[in-house]
């Protein structure tokens, strides 16, 4: 599968914007509707942006875990 090229503007959203984008997209291609073409579009976003949610999430795993390793 080929890489996809980072887009400087889902790499600003914060977790809850990419979320919410994430979560509009998956209602349109739920809606169905959209030709192929615009599908593919659409499943691209889609996949970008659940890739910048997991990105947060992961960066929030490692910091809750260093807190945890921090005497207090």
């Amino acid at each position: 599968m080929p890489e996809t090229k980072p887009d400087p503007e889902i790499d600003a959203l914060s977790y809850e914007e990419a979320r919410e984008q994430l979560v509009l997209v998956v209602g349109k291609l739920e809606a169905g509707g959209a030709s192929l073409e615009e599908s593919l579009a659409l499943w691209e976003r889609g996949e970008a942006l659940a890739k910048r949610c997991e990105e947060w999430l992961e960066g929030a795993r490692k910091r809750l875990a260093a807190a945890r390793d921090q005497p207090l």
